[in-house]
């Protein structure tokens, strides 16, 4: 049972601060430490490369084969007809060894204005193996704790500049550690829509995108065969993003951009004081059941936008902002940088990325380094690589090599 702890903590500590101060007492660190609490953590973690070597951003970036997780409208404005793509995340390996993700995704274009497109994610946590309360393991118990998310997805342009995209997705999180429970199971939805125009900046044509998704809004999950009627949230989140790209010359262009986000789920509701006394542990359940547990995924996307304790100040800190730029050569070769902010109450995230990627005609690698900003950050040294697979180029090279 330890062990497991440790794996569970490693799997949140991502998402928390590592700069929390010990010592501070209850109410104080409630009050200045509130970040949103959700199930399937793994949902929020971005797989692919690219992204993670440009602050994790993408929602407005340029097409490729990884839009599935950001913006799957962004598909049909890929120039290839079809690609595959495998990205690998070693995950929180300064804390413990063995968590990964590792995600597949592709896309087929359907003529010339419409997409379909497909992907599976796999977060695991490696073999846990099972101890007592004297701390005494069984080797001959393990188990393997892992959540899983499986979607497909339908993108079109509706007129020469704007697209839209629909993905469906199904859940499964089984991080338990005895027969008797159950694995979690939810189903989601992603909506998605892209622009990209272009305007003239001297005799350079440039492009200026935007992307709008709201990702993962769906059911809730229940880690206890639904009898204890506190489902979790999904990581149900709005993004928004900018990107423009401008040409030097026919061989070099540099892309830029910026997104935010925040997490359309409700605020989970902590201990309050009543003059110098908290409240009852039976009044915080009661009033814990009414303002959250009770409220449904589609309730509380929209309370999400007005219920942080602090008001409209807590609510903006709630928004992650993410910047990041590509510099381009002939297609061939790309180097990327980037920076994520996220305020230190609502889980303290704060990075630089770095990262490049090189481009032939049949396949694509990826790399990409976080460098923590703040002490202590398990995101620190964090690698992701892709490798994507161009169909149409691997089509074309064995057809000249039958000739």
């Amino acid at each position: 049972m330890k062990r497991l702890f440790i794996y569970i903590v490693a799997c949140c500590a991502a998402f928390v601060t590592a700069s929390a101060q010990t010592g501070t007492p209850s109410s104080a660190f409630t009050e200045a430490f509130n970040p949103e609490v959700y199930g399937v953590t793994s949902l929020a973690i971005a797989p692919d490369a690219r992204a993670g070597s440009m602050g994790d951003m993408g929602v407005a970036t340029e097409a490729d084969i990884n839009s599935q997780y950001w913006n799957c409208a962004k598909y049909p404005w890929n120039v290839a007809r079809a690609g595959v793509g495998v990205s690998y995340t070693p995950w929180l390996r300064k804390i413990v060894s063995g968590i990964n993700l590792a995600n597949i995704q592709g896309f087929y274009r359907i003529g010339d204005y419409s997409a379909i497109s497909a992907s599976l994610r796999y977060f695991g946590v490696g073999d846990v193996a099972i101890s007592d309360v004297s701390g005494n393991v069984d080797e001959g118990f393990t188990f393997r704790p892992y959540e899983l998310a499986i979607d497909v997805a339908y993108s079109r342009m509706l007129t020469r500049t704007f697209s839209m995209g629909i993905a469906l997705r199904f859940i499964l999180s089984d991080m338990n550690y005895s027969a008797e429970a159950t694995s979690g199971k939810a189903f989601a939805a992603d909506i998605s829509m892209y622009r990209q125009g272009y305007f003239m900046i001297g005799s350079r044509e440039c492009s200026l995108a935007w992307g709008l998704s709201i990702n993962n809004l769906g059911s809730k999950i229940n880690m206890n065969n639904g009898q204890d009627n506190r489902a979790d949230f999904l990581p149900t989140t709005l993004r928004l993003g900018l990107n423009m790209t401008i040409p030097f010359n026919q061989y070099n262009r540099l892309s830029f951009g910026v997104e935010a986000y925040k997490l359309c789920i409700p605020t989970k509701p902590q201990f309050r004081e009543k003059g110098h006394e908290e409240e009852t542990q039976e009044a915080y359940e009661i009033r814990l059941n009414e303002d959250y547990y009770s409220v449904s995924s589609i309730g509380g996307f929209f309370k999400s936008f007005g219920d942080a304790p602090g008001g409209f100040g807590e609510e903006f800190k709630e928004i992650r902002w993410s910047f990041g730029a590509e510099y381009n050569y002939n297609d061939r070769f790309m180097l990327r940088t980037g920076y994520h902010y996220e305020n230190k109450s609502k889980g303290n995230r704060q990075y630089f990325t770095v990262g490049g990627g090189f481009h032939m005609s049949v396949f694509t690698v990826d790399a990409a380094y976080c460098i923590a900003t703040n002490p202590g950050n398990p995101l620190d040294q964090t690698m992701r690589f892709t490798l994507g697979f161009d169909l149409d180029g691997m089509k074309d090279l064995f057809n000249r090599k039958r000739r």
